[in-house]
C-alpha cells in the first residue's frame, strides 16, 4: 500500500479531485468569475461571489462527470500544486546555479536562468504532479453531504461538504 492510499491522504486528494472539476465547470459558465477554492479532508471552501445554488448544483454536475470518468477534469492549470511545483524547481535551479566561485552579483544572469528555465519545465510538470499525487479522479461513492454559505469579513465563503455515502 503507498502513501497515497492512506486514508486522511486519499480523502484529500478525492476532494481535491471535486473541487477541480467543480472550479472548470463554474469557469466555463461563468469565465469572469473571481473566486478561488481550498480543499480539506471534508471537502472544499470557495472563496467569491459565487450563488449557493449555483455552486451546488455544478458541484453535484463535477463529482457525477467524475465518476462517469472525465477524469481529466480532476486536473486544473491555475492549482496551487503548480506554484508548489514552480516554487521548488526555481529555488532548487538557483541553489545549483550558486555554486562557490564567483561572487554573488556576477552569477545574477545564472540564477535568473535557472529560475526561468525552471519555472519552464515546472508548468507542464505540476499538471503531472496534479494528476498522480495531489488529485484521484477516483471518487466512486463518494456523495455531497451539504453545501452552506457564510460571511466573513465582506467574504463570501462557501463549504462543500462531502462524504463516503455507504
Amino acid at each position: 500500500m503507498s502513501w497515497l492510499d492512506l486514508s486522511p491522504v486519499d480523502a484529500l486528494r478525492r476532494n481535491h479531485a471535486v473541487e477541480h472539476a467543480t472550479m472548470h465547470i463554474l469557469a466555463r459558465r461563468h469565465p469572469y468569475l473571481n473566486a478561488v477554492a481550498r480543499t480539506d479532508l471534508d471537502g472544499f471552501n470557495v472563496y467569491g461571489q459565487v450563488d449557493t445554488k449555483t455552486l451546488a448544483d455544478t458541484a453535484a454536475e463535477a463529482l457525477g462527470r467524475l465518476q462517469n470518468g472525465e477524469s481529466d477534469l480532476a486536473v486544473h492549470p491555475r492549482c496551487g500544486t503548480n506554484l508548489a511545483v514552480s516554487g521548488l524547481l526555481a529555488g532548487v535551479g538557483t541553489f545549483v546555479a550558486m555554486g562557490r566561485s564567483k561572487p554573488r552579483l556576477s552569477r545574477l544572469p545564472s540564477f535568473i536562468l535557472a529560475a526561468t528555465i525552471a519555472v519552464l519545465v515546472a508548468q507542464p510538470l505540476g499538471l503531472i504532479v496534479q494528476k498522480h499525487i495531489t488529485t484521484s479522479p477516483h471518487v466512486e461513492g463518494l456523495a455531497i453531504k451539504q453545501v452552506t454559505r457564510r460571511e466573513i469579513a465582506g467574504l463570501i465563503v462557501h463549504k462543500v461538504e462531502l462524504e463516503q455515502a455507504c
